[in-house]
């Protein structure tokens, strides 16, 4: 085998998780494969002294494109119109849970926004795709100390941000299914006993179609806003599906996708934020 063969194979074996460390910090399919095709140009042609491990060397290229487009891409949220949400990434219901779901969640994305662009390169290579302190540095161009002392800061406000506990995936579902059944019925009562009384509903429109141009707050204020969409909406049917390898569910209008709805707990099972993306440009033309 050539070394350009081998450079390529070595690529490809190491290409999903790439793109999965890029689109974790970018939110967007093809801002991530831009990510990663930019490091697989870097890639072959780096000199056989930069790469002391296949894997160190292009999980750092993919770090510090992704840094810059961050920069970049949170000076373009600062103008979006509305609350910003990742692309969700959809997958037919039964399909094999993606590999750390938890940390692809649209919830613990949405979290991520909270970080600065070291801050979030910092805690998702370090404490999501394992990587060594001087990695970390490497990435962000600075000291190991300090590479320590952001992962540490970045730790601490995600902890404060989104606690730990675990929900079985099973009630995921059923409340994702009664919360879309009293929804479209007008339940409520069973609205009211679904949702935390300190909820809070995100729906990114992206300017592009109608949404919430605010988080809403508040139980009573969430209900409002729901019954009040549904009884506008056109005839519609709903698809449920995993996505970002969690419970989630698409809703269609004249059979196109019109939102991907995706649901946050608290540890005793009730909703916490509700997420909507209707931007048309995060969604799929169709569901296969």
């Amino acid at each position: 085998m050539t070394e350009a063969a081998d450079r390529d194979q070595q690529f490809h074996e190491l290409r999903p998780q790439l793109f999965s460390l890029a689109y974790r910090m970018l939110g967007t399919r093809a801002d991530a494969e831009d990510v990663v095709q930019e490091a697989y140009i870097r890639w072959q042609s780096a000199g056989a002294e930069e790469v002391r491990s296949p894997k160190s060397y292009l999980s750092t290229v993919v770090a510090r494109l992704a840094l810059d487009g961050l920069k970049a891409a949170h000076r373009r949220r600062e103008t979006y119109v509305g609350p910003w949400l990742p692309e969700p990434i959809i997958q037919p219901p039964g399909t094999t849970s993606i590999e750390m779901a938890e940390s692809l969640s649209v919830a613990f994305l949405h979290v991520l926004e909270s970080l600065s662009p070291p801050e979030r390169v910092a805690f998702l290579l370090r404490e999501v795709f394992d990587a060594g302190y001087a990695e970390v540095a490497a990435a962000l161009g600075t000291t190991e100390v300090y590479g320590r002392q952001i992962v540490a800061r970045a730790r601490k406000r995600i902890r404060e941000r989104r606690p730990r506990f675990a929900i079985d995936r099973e009630w995921q579902s059923s409340v994702l299914r009664e919360f879309l059944s009293a929804c479209a019925t007008g339940n409520v009562s069973q609205l009211t006993t679904l949702l935390s009384d300190h909820v809070v509903l995100y729906a990114d429109g992206g300017g592009k179609v109608l949404a919430a141009l605010n988080p809403i707050f508040g139980a009573d204020r969430v209900i409002r806003f729901l019954l009040g969409v549904t009884r506008k909406a056109p005839t519609f049917r709903v698809e449920f599906a995993e996505v970002n390898g969690s419970v989630g569910a698409v809703i269609l209008a004249d059979s196109r996708p019109d939102t991907v709805v995706t649901l946050d707990l608290t540890a005793n099972g009730r909703i916490a934020n509700v997420y909507l993306v209707r931007n048309p440009d995060k969604l799929p033309q169709r569901i296969t």
